[in-house]
């Protein structure tokens, strides 16, 4: 059973240097007669939507809330690289840091952009910035100064704060840049730093009066189809997703210890490992490790989580270590996937190695967090599961049509965490971002009688093999059942005559134990459990997939490697 919803109240005195933007977006879950950053909830089911005043900023709820409700002691956030910051002293840095960004001359609606490792800088920047009226932009840590050039140039910034370890990617992006925003601090070290400027600052910060339909914050989107795009998010989105799935589905609590393996930087991450836990007043653990098999299950080993959230490939690497003796999962209450879709086989040998589900789910950037999603106890292999209460979707066909259940088609979702637009990008937000609310996911998909809902691929990677359509992702799913296989990815490539056929590109637990024996054993496990045109006709053995930092596969760098 749900938690209840918790009613804010006003907090503070409206910061009188921002103006409010008049009227607010009235058609967008805003209710006239409400006090200053309160919301509530209205209906139920797929029908749940939440009213918020006119005036309202996200960091009320998510940060100011916790000292007067006699959380100030309690440890906000666990770091794996040591130390601990507690609910009081996460509102001193927050509120520190937004009094230093606006100091440097940052205003209402400017951009900051953020390549910082999971620490509690992050929290400070970003939640600094969203009270101060500052647009935060959380950027992947592991990209080459190419990218950061082409997102400093796209987002129009005002600062760029990064963490030491990035500079030497981060500093050749902002040399090339043109123009180059005005600011650029590291996190700390030498000379003026994001560090020396909050201890120069007041620990005092008035709220922003925002509205909840107001820009609060950006995610650029991973890339598995191609370049970037800045999505444009709003002060209620993260409230959405909080109340609809955290509270929701996984019924968060005080009591709870969060450990994220995703990172912060993208949607998933984000909401995992940062503002959940917030809104439960619960613990969050950061580890600015990559994650490995062995990093994450140290991390739960020592910190003890009650909830943690992977994806699907680093659960496989997992599995592949749990082979080699078992680790201590005794806290974990609930395991989520998200990324991408989760192999059933993954999901069953997961609960036999564990005696854990895997909660797996389908999220995006656009829509933040997870929408559709499995619920405890009723986990079904292969599926992605129900629908997250706030949420609708539809399965259309090209022309938008409904289709019937057990028929595959084109996924469209609809809630109110969805982003406003993509930044800069017209033609993309106008075929993506529908009438009526309605989101077009870009994955294929189709839904059985029962209101389960199962991945097919992505629209431009599904097959058509000998006429009749074809799921890359079933494919993968097979091959994956052979014991000797970690990953694999399916894509289209032409046979001699030019026609479309299934190729695999296959990563082994051991690439020593590649060869021609170990491939015709995959194409008869595929011939045996597949329709008969299903099978690959090729399979290539790779040392490792193209992926983005999130998971995701990039098919379409596969599409692009000539078969051998």
């Amino acid at each position: 059973m749900a938690r209840p919803l918790l009613f804010l109240q006003s907090l503070g005195p409206a910061e009188t240097a921002c103006e409010l933007r008049w009227p607010p977006d009235i058609g967008a879950g805003v209710e006239m007669g409400m006090d200053d950053h309160t919301f509530r909830v209205e209906g139920s089911g797929s029908s749940s939507r939440l009213l918020f005043a006119p005036c309202f900023n996200v960091a009320s709820y998510f940060i100011d809330r916790h000292v007067p409700q006699g959380r100030g002691d309690k440890v906000a956030i666990l770091s794996d690289g040591g130390g601990s910051v507690t609910y009081a002293q996460l509102a001193q840095g927050v509120n520190r840091c937004g009094q230093a960004l606006r100091e440097l001359g940052l205003g209402r609606g400017d951009r900051v952009l953020m390549m910082i490792k999971d620490a509690p800088e992050f929290f400070y920047v970003f939640w600094g910035a969203v009270k101060a009226g500052i647009v935060p932009v959380p950027i992947n840590t592991i990209l080459r100064a190419k990218d950061y050039k082409f997102m400093l140039e796209d987002s129009g910034c005002g600062a760029v704060v990064y963490s030491p370890e990035f500079a030497g990617e981060v500093e050749t992006a902002l040399a090339q840049a043109s123009p180059a925003p005005p600011h650029a601090l590291r996190t700390e070290g030498q000379g003026i730093t994001l560090a020396s400027l909050m201890a120069q600052a007041s620990d005092q910060l008035d709220l922003c009066p925002t509205s909840p339909t107001e820009e609060c914050f950006w995610l650029y989107s991973s890339g598995s189809t191609g370049t970037p795009k800045g999505t444009v998010h709003c002060h209620r989105d993260m409230v959405v997703t909080s109340q609809f799935f955290a509270q929701g589905l996984l019924n968060v609590g005080p009591e709870d210890v969060f450990f994220s393996a995703a990172k912060l930087f993208f949607a998933y991450g984000l909401g995992n490992g940062m503002y959940f836990p917030l809104w439960a007043g619960a613990t969050a653990v950061l580890s600015a490790q990559r994650p490995t098999p062995d990093s994450t299950f140290g991390v739960i080993e020592k910190f003890r989580p009650s909830l943690y959230f992977g994806v699907p490939t680093l659960y496989a690497a997992q599995l592949a270590a749990l082979e080699n003796g078992k680790r201590d999962l005794s806290s974990v209450r609930a395991c989520v996937s998200a990324g991408e879709a989760l192999p059933a086989d993954i999901l069953r040998r997961w609960v036999e190695n564990t005696g854990l589900e895997i909660l797996d789910g389908i999220g995006s950037t656009e829509v933040l967090h997870i929408f559709i999603c499995n619920r405890q106890g009723q986990a079904l292999p292969g599926s992605s599961g129900r629908m997250v209460e706030g949420y609708q979707a539809r399965v259309v066909d090209n022309q938008g049509q409904d289709v019937e259940d057990g028929s595959a088609g084109r996924l469209w979702v609809r809630g109110d965490s969805t982003a406003k637009y993509y930044w800069n990008n017209p033609a993309k937000t106008a075929s993506t971002m529908l009438p009526e609310g309605w989101l077009d996911t870009g994955d294929t998909y189709y839904r059985d009688a029962e209101g389960f809902f199962y991945y097919c691929g992505r629209n431009d990677d599904m097959l058509k093999v000998g006429g009749i359509w074809c799921s890359p992702f079933e494919i993968e799913a097979k091959v994956i059942e052979h014991p000797q296989v970690l990953e694999a990815a399916v894509v289209g490539q032409s046979d001699e005559n030019g026609l479309v056929k299934p190729a695999a590109y296959v990563v082994l637990k051991n690439a020593a134990e590649a060869c021609d024996g170990l491939r015709q054993e995959l194409l008869r496990l595929c011939k045996g459990g597949l329709a008969p045109y299903k099978y690959p006709r090729w399979i290539t053995f790779v040392e490792e997939l193209p992926k983005t930092a999130t998971g995701k596969i990039q098919r379409f760098r596969l599409r692009q490697q000539p078969q051998a």
